[in-house]
Parts: structure tokens; sequence; C-alpha cells
């Protein structure tokens, strides 16, 4: 590198090689942000659909205590009692 003008040229390279890279790590960068909402929107709607899949489940769970079966009489008691108080704590929260 005795000549200036090579060391220029030299520079000038690396920088063109430096703002390839930046754009292309730019475009990358933008399709992985997006990427991510459309995984993040996914997610929200999974965990929808878990917290409805739970509430069938727990209104199966007390159509089928209530349903009458002699082994389960207890927790189909508390499982009354547990609505009774939903029940009464709603109409505190609407009188209110």
């Amino acid at each position: 590198m005795s000549n200036p003008l090579e060391a220029v040229h030299l520079l000038e390279d690396k920088l063109k090689k430096l703002l390839s890279n930046y754009e292309f790590l730019k475009e990358e960068n933008q399709v992985l942000l997006q990427n991510n909402a459309k995984l993040h929107i996914l997610l929200e709607e999974k965990e929808q659909q878990l917290k409805a899949r739970d509430e069938e489940y727990k209104l199966l769970k007390v159509a089928k205590t209530i349903e009458g079966s002699n082994e389960n009489t207890r927790e189909t008691k508390l499982k009354i009692n547990a609505l009774v108080r939903e029940i009464d704590k709603c109409i505190t929260l609407l009188n209110s």
C-alpha cells in the first residue's frame, strides 16, 4: 500500500461491501419482524382457543358431576356451592 490511490480504492470497496451487508441485514430484519408479528398473533389466537376449550372442559365436568353419579356426590355439591357463590358475587356487583 505504498500508493495512496490504492488505499482509497480498497477503502471504497470495503465501504461498498459494508453498505451491501447493511442493506441485506436491514431487509432480513424487516422480514423477521413481520414473521415475529404473525407468530404473536397466532399465539394469541391459540391462547384464546385454549381458554375456550378450558371453559368447555370445566362446563362439561360440571355437567357430568351434576348428572348424578353417586361416586361424585361430594364433588357435585362443591361445584354447586362454588357456582352459587359466583352467582351471589355477580348479583352483588349488579346491585352496587
